[in-house]
């Protein structure tokens, strides 16, 4: 068994005795997406305030084990557990479901946790909560998913899907049963997780961010350049950005950054073609996060045109940038974005509507733009990556929680 020595510990830690926490993820770095980078960053805040944390994750490879990995400047154990790859994801790998509750078992009786927290129910999570729950171990659940962001992958037939999503959340239900407490990052997310499900209770507790890692730039601007953040993928509609896109004002220079990876970048790319923006389109593809933070500060105004939102970490990074929101009025997207304060919603699929959104933007004098972002800044403030920590450890020790208010308008929030 590996073991880890100086373990930093944050000034705001709980003073009472640190927890042994086992983190159940079927998605983790290096996968990049939302659910993946909070398990990252939950781990690596819960290690520096002294607690001692563990993971266990899908192998990204053929290795698989008990590693010590360093993940958002924190160093934890991840127990890579064997995995196959999903072909039809770009990246995808999964446990063998009927071999999940054996690595749940044995990593459990290895760990000794306090506390599990599982971020899904499918196969990681499946297994852990099960066997959790046998040995009177306190579980604690996150949900992250939304089966329509990834049905396109499963290949089946579109008179199958209805079903299968049925049945997703069926099996959601009957393995969030065995948490203690379930949250989901927003109200309406956890509100149609309850409706989805039929559990109760659900916790709206935000993912979090540190928002004093990204700079908000206040310069007056020198070009217009819209960025999206985020999977490369079909749940995303970026279809309907780049429709915008080719829509706006030829007189306003819209530059458009794409910024992370997937399996539609061929396509898009060939729509930008058929569009005639391919020239004002760039595709960076995945970026080390310094130069995610870069090309955040550089930009005029961030667009989400997903429908499927459960958050959506990368809207929050946006905000943290001091950025101007224009996101489909969907799902989470108007707990984060409120409309003429640091942004606005437009009608999901509708590239015209997006398109006046985003130039409405484009448009403001720099004294009304600075406005929009000052909002966005006021506004990620609730979202703050500590307090979201510390509400867990609450969690963890079997406390009772007030869910924070995370999404009142600027004229509702004590400043």
């Amino acid at each position: 068994m590996k073991t880890l020595s100086d373990t930093p510990h944050n000034s705001r830690q709980d003073t009472r005795a640190p927890l042994r926490i086992l983190i159940g993820a079927d998605t983790f770095p290096p996968n990049v997406n939302g659910a993946a980078n909070f398990g990252s960053r939950l781990a690596a805040g819960l290690t520096e305030r002294g607690h001692a944390v563990q993971v266990e994750a899908p192998a990204f490879s053929s290795k698989h084990g008990a590693f010590v990995e360093k993940h958002d400047g924190a160093q934890f154990i991840v127990h890579r557990v064997y995995s196959w790859r999903w072909y039809p994801h770009d990246w995808l790998r999964f446990v063998l479901p009927w071999r999940s509750q054996a690595h749940a078992a044995r990593i459990l009786d290895e760990v000794k946790p306090d506390v599990v927290h599982i971020q899904s129910h499918i196969v990681v999570g499946r297994g852990l909560a099960r066997q959790a729950a046998k040995r009177g171990i306190r579980v604690i659940g996150t949900n992250h998913f939304m089966p329509e962001n990834i049905i396109e992958h499963t290949r089946l037939p579109h008179f199958a899907r209805k079903w299968a999503i049925r049945a997703a959340w069926k099996d959601a239900a009957s393995t969030f049963a065995f948490c203690e407490a379930v949250t989901s990052p927003s109200r309406k997310a956890a509100d149609f997780l309850e409706t989805e499900t039929h559990l109760e209770h659900v916790h709206a507790i935000s993912c979090g961010i540190d928002a004093a890692l990204y700079t908000p730039n206040f310069e007056p601007r020198s070009h217009n350049r819209v960025i999206f953040v985020g999977r490369v993928s079909g749940e995303k509609h970026l279809e309907v950005l780049m429709k915008a896109i080719a829509l706006i004002d030829p007189a306003l220079d819209v530059q458009l950054e794409i910024v992370g990876g997937g399996d539609q970048m061929n396509q898009l790319k060939q729509l930008t073609r058929e569009l005639g923006i391919d020239t004002r389109v760039t595709f960076t593809g995945y970026v080390a996060d310094a130069q995610l933070r870069a090309a955040l500060t550089r930009s005029t105004v961030f667009a989400m045109p997903s429908i499927a939102e459960l958050q959506s970490i990368a809207t929050m990074e946006a905000m943290a940038s001091g950025l101007p929101v224009v996101a489909a009025n969907a799902m989470a997207l108007p707990h984060l974005v409120h409309d003429n304060e640091n942004g606005f919603l437009f009608e999901p699929g509708n590239a015209k509507d997006l398109a006046d959104k985003l130039s409405r933007v484009l448009r403001l004098p720099d004294a009304e733009l600075r406005a929009l972002k000052e909002a966005s800044l006021r506004y990620i403030g609730a979202h703050d990556i500590q307090r979201t920590l510390s509400i867990f450890e609450q969690l963890y020790r079997g406390e009772k929680v007030t869910d924070p208010v995370t999404d009142a308008s600027l004229d509702e929030q004590v400043i």
